[in-house]
């Protein structure tokens, strides 16, 4: 499988399909066990050519993941493996040295603070983003960059930054496309988009506006409808992450990538959805009727 690159800000490159260890695999607070379940799929996803891998200390499965990775028998600089920081954003430094311990490598592709919400002013977030810078001069994050942020907290960290984020990995799906042009003011100042709960019109909404035209392009392809929505994110050059606890949607996810949607299709997912809101996500942090 040959997942096409995303080209980021500092020069490096990105997958544009991932596979996530969170969401169905998230341990709740006070769970120390060792989920083989997680090691098996990920070692499986990995030979299937997931060679993008997004973690989180947030996840409690790190020790998992850097099992996974060691069984797989990929060498680490074929893979691409991104992580965030939120239960030590408080000691950056700390908690980027456990998570690499953790997963038993000596850097990450990607580095991200995982939310804003610990910031109670502009310079909480400034200082967050300085100790993420120095993570990536001293060799432990190539690349650096956000999740979860809106745009004033991507327009504070901007403004103390020396280097900027690369990438802001949101709730992205056809049902919250995000107000007030917030996507294309990103790639304005060069920030790339990744996504997170993407198949949310199919699993989380199966009766919305989308359901008639999803099942009509599916058909039309010979697909599922889970795969129209991520093919609907790849070719709009943001990255999904997507998991599963079952080793066969893997290769219905992969089909993501051979899928090819007419500009017409692509327009018409966009359109449709955007008649609907629907967010999965950090609830509490946001008004019931935001939109970014």
């Amino acid at each position: 499988m040959e997942i096409p690159n995303l080209q980021l800000r500092d020069g490096n490159k990105i997958p544009l399909l991932a596979f996530g260890t969170g969401t169905a695999w998230f341990k709740e607070d006070g769970d120390t066990s060792f989920n083989h379940d997680l090691v098996q799929l990920i070692k499986t996803a990995i030979q299937k050519g997931f060679i993008h891998l997004d973690c989180a200390e947030m996840y409690e499965n790190e020790e998992e993941v850097g099992v996974a990775i060691k069984e797989a028998g990929v060498p680490r600089e074929k893979l691409f493996i991104t992580n965030k920081v939120a239960q030590g954003i408080d000691d950056i430094h700390a908690a980027v040295t456990q998570s690499l311990e953790k997963l038993q490598t000596d850097y990450f592709d990607l580095y991200l603070i995982h939310c804003p919400f610990f910031a109670e002013s502009d310079a909480d977030l400034q200082r967050a983003w300085k100790a993420v810078e120095e993570i990536k001069i001293a060799g432990k994050a190539k690349s650096i960059g956000v999740s979860n942020y809106l745009r004033p907290d991507l327009e504070a960290t901007l403004r103390g930054a020396s280097d900027p984020p690369v990438i802001n990995q949101i709730e992205y799906h056809p049902y919250l496309q995000r107000a007030d042009g917030y996507v294309p003011w990103m790639r304005e100042n060069n920030i790339q988009v990744g996504s997170f709960k993407g198949l949310t019109p199919a699993f989380r909404v199966p009766d919305g506006p989308l359901k008639a035209p999803l099942g009509r392009i599916a058909t039309a392809h010979g697909t599922t409808e889970n795969v129209v929505l991520l093919a609907w994110l790849v070719q709009s050059d943001i990255v999904a992450v997507t998991t599963t606890q079952k080793a066969e949607r893997l290769d219905e996810y992969a089909q993501a990538l051979e899928v090819k949607l007419t500009p017409e299709e692509l327009q018409e997912i966009s359109d449709v959805g955007a008649t609907y809101h629907f967010r999965n996500s950090w609830g509490v942090h946001f008004a019931d009727d935001d939109r970014s």
